[in-house]
């Protein structure tokens, strides 16, 4: 057997069968045998929603309190004043028809695409490249916004886009395996906290069916929510 599927064979069998607290979830998570690197942290919550609904989508961003430890490469498309403010903010990349001819070529070696309203006929043409990687501006993720600067500041400090899929899974990375225990499940909590507080009124029986946390190479453990 590989020595991977020999690690995770192992922490599989240490893992508890019933669902924990927060808390509990990721020391387990954190006393599993882990490789070299830094894991990130992910967590999947599975929701009682209908995608096809457009009052059941759950859809937003949040600043985690920790942070996600990662730096995240964050682009901007904006001209004149705004184009100064983002590169005075810390933008990766600042440019505008330049910038989306370089992502029509296929270059898509950034996190985050802000863009204030008026360059959206600029980046409008370009959803078939963004969109399928979840990176297309939007007014709802703050990635459409004329404060580029605060923008940039968020995503800099570790804010996460999410939104649920076909199955109403929403899933967000939510720090690194190397945090403090404290300040991971305190990432885990807000996110968790945030999502529970966004149950759209139409959906109807059970909102939160499950929810579990995992490293990048370990194996899940299951939220009691």
């Amino acid at each position: 057997m590989p020595k991977l599927a020999k690690r995770i064979k192992k922490s599989i069998e240490k893992r508890p069968d019933e669902a924990l607290s927060v808390a509990e979830a990721v020391k387990v998570l954190q006393g599993f045998d882990a490789p070299k690197f830094d894991q990130s942290v992910e967590i999947v919550m599975r929701l009682g929603v209908d995608h096809t609904q457009a009052d059941q989508i759950v859809r937003g961003s949040i600043v985690l309190p920790n942070g996600i430890g990662k730096k995240q490469r964050v682009i901007v498309f904006a001209k004149g004043p705004a184009a100064e403010a983002a590169q005075e903010a810390g933008a990766d990349e600042v440019g505008d028809v330049d910038l989306a001819k370089k992502i029509q070529g296929g270059w898509t070696d950034f996190d985050v695409c802000i863009a204030t309203p008026d360059m959206m006929r600029v980046v409008g043409p370009l959803g078939k490249v963004l969109g399928p990687r979840g990176l297309m501006p939007s007014p709802r993720a703050g990635t459409v916004t004329p404060e580029v600067a605060k923008a940039i500041g968020e995503y800099k400090a570790g804010k996460v886009e999410f939104r649920n899929d076909k199955g109403g899974n929403v899933q967000a990375i939510v720090g690194k395996l190397s945090f403090d225990e404290e300040k991971l499940a305190e990432n885990i909590q807000a996110f968790v906290d945030l999502i529970i507080g966004m149950k759209p009124s139409a959906v109807k029986g059970t909102y939160l069916r499950s929810a579990y946390i995992s490293g990048t190479m370990s194996p899940s453990v299951k939220l009691a929510i």
